[in-house]
């Protein structure tokens, strides 16, 4: 992420923290030093897990009186870790690993180490000032844009969305004054990516994606999903999604499935992963994709490599990575014809009114229809999404390199929307102010999500050349075969690697290739809409 005139300054940084710490003895030995670094990196993660723990009960446990005691738990605990994450000794032991003498430190060593003092420069770049600043800000923030998305009217959160601007660049440069500040902050999400790879990988899904389906709009068969809705009892399909879980491989011996406002996967520890789905009435299909979608991220959890607990390399790579597993579940296979074939007979005995008489390509065909006009990005289909995606990225990118001004947002969105899309928002609140994230700060966040998406297709394509009969098993429902070669090829491998593109080259022969994306996808919906 830096370069020399970056290091010159972090490392200014560093000598301070430093100073601080001379008091404390650093072993001169590698291998203790090594150690005593790994004995604190244990007990934050064990810290963290904690955290964890507070905020899956929060969202589906915790009783609605016990909000005000929560939150003080919460920042007694943060106020703990932050002190602990900055610790000037720790600093101190990362500053002698890093000049350890070349090959003292293995693979995994080498990479506990890099990711550790990544993380120590981030703890520590920020001073007080500007971080009671941010914590005030995401709370007003989000207060603003809540009420800007009921009037519809993006000028009430300009203002906040122009500070947030000012804060990240600050941010940024803190932590590397040297790099581009979007490449700073995409840092957080998808580690070792950069705004130049971004550039090449998007041009090329934007480039495929908008003639596909201009196509489909212009000439496309029309597939019928209506069929599919009705009203389905919650408790049958908690009981199906728990069956579907439980045959991808989820272990409720290290693991729980609940139910929750907002779906998520967390918990505390690979042996302890906590899962959560929710229903809609009116629709089965949502309910399961959910379901399988956050399976596959619990999957990835309970995978994690046990022989480095506790310690960075440990860890998911990145949220594009964690991504990819769940979307290699709810899309690769979920959304597949073999998995139709599976899928029907339990859709039949459970809800035999609406398919009792439908057939696996029926299934498919209804999994599988694109929305049409396609405005919100959370109810778009697996076509359209890059380009909500896209879209968001070269806004939140123009913003952190001043190419795109606050005020202009609204008409920048709208333009992009109907040149990638074909289709204008109606308001600003189906339009620029439909996502919560930018009201957090969350810059370089989005564009995850599509990565997550084609190291997904990168990813299966690479399992089913090593699995024959890969589909036959699906349909059969035997999915073992895929999990333990995920386990293989990802889940344990974690953050040894020092970007996605290094993963892909390790796990599928090559980096990121955006035309394995879009070879699925047209050859998938070409088929489907008869183009």
């Amino acid at each position: 992420m830096g370069n020399r005139g970056s290091k010159q300054q972090v490392d200014g940084r560093r000598q301070s923290v430093r100073g601080k710490a001379t008091a404390t003895a650093v072993p001169k030995d590698t291998k203790k030093a090594y150690e005593a670094l790994c004995e604190r990196l244990k007990e934050l993660s064990a810290l963290g897990g904690i955290s964890g723990l507070l905020g899956w009960d929060e969202m589906v446990m915790m009783p609605p009186g016990a909000a005000n005691s929560r939150g003080a738990q919460k920042s007694a605990l943060a106020g703990v870790m932050y002190d602990k994450k900055t610790d000037p000794t720790l600093g101190a032991l990362l500053e002698a690993l890093k000049k350890a003498p070349a090959g003292s430190l293995d693979a995994v060593a080498a990479a506990v180490v890099r990711d550790a003092a990544k993380d120590y420069i981030k703890a520590t770049a920020l001073p007080k000032e500007l971080a009671q600043r941010i914590a005030r800000l995401e709370t007003d923030a989000y207060a603003a844009w809540v009420k800007a998305k009921q009037a519809s009217d993006f000028s009430i959160f300009a203002p906040f969305l122009k500070e947030w601007v000012e804060v990240n660049r600050e941010k940024a440069r803190l932590i590397d004054p040297a790099a581009p500040p979007y490449d700073v902050l995409l840092d957080d999400y998808e580690k070792g990516l950069t705004s130049a790879r971004l550039d090449e990988v998007f041009a090329q899904v934007r480039e495929g994606l908008v003639p596909l389906i201009a196509a489909i709009k212009s000439r496309g068969a029309k597939l019928d999903d209506s069929w599919t809705h009705g009203e389905f009892d919650l408790e049958a399909q908690a009981a199906l999604c728990k069956k579907i879980a439980l045959d991808l491989g989820f272990d409720t011996e290290h693991g729980r499935l609940d139910v929750s406002v907002h779906p998520f996967t967390g918990g505390a520890h690979p042996t302890d992963v906590r899962m959560t789905t929710r229903f809609k009435k009116e629709d089965v299909m949502e309910g399961i994709t959910g379901a399988i979608h956050e399976t596959g991220h619990a999957l990835y959890e309970q995978g994690r490599n046990l022989e480095y607990d506790g310690l960075p390399v440990n860890s998911a790579l990145s949220m594009g990575v964690h991504e990819s597993q769940s979307l290699l579940w709810e899309r690769m296979v979920g959304l597949s014809r073999p998995f139709a074939v599976y899928l029907l007979p339990l859709l039949k005995e459970r809800f035999p009114a609406t398919f009792g008489a439908a057939t696996a390509e029926q299934l498919y065909a209804a999994e599988n229809t694109i929305r049409e006009p396609s405005l919100i990005r959370v109810e778009s289909d697996e076509v359209t999404y890059p380009l909500h995606i896209i879209l968001r990225y070269e806004l939140e990118r123009g913003l952190m390199d001043g190419s795109v001004a606050v005020d202009d947002i609204p008409r920048l969105w709208n333009e992009k929307m109907q040149s990638y899309l074909g289709a204008t928002p109606p308001s600003d609140a189906k339009g620029c102010l439909q996502d919560v994230h930018w009201s957090a700060g969350l810059f370089g966040y989005f564009p995850t999500y599509t990565l997550g998406a084609m190291y997904a297709t990168q990813i299966y394509a690479a399992a089913a050349k090593d699995l024959p009969g890969l589909e036959d098993q699906i349909r059969a429902g035997d999915f073992a075969p895929l999990k333990s070669w995920l386990n293989a090829k990802i889940h344990k491998l974690g953050s040894l690697h020092a970007s996605g593109d290094e993963l892909m080259t390790a796990a599928t022969g090559g980096p990121l290739d955006p035309a394995v994306f879009l070879t699925y996808l047209n050859t998938k919906y070409s088929e489907l809409y008869k183009l």
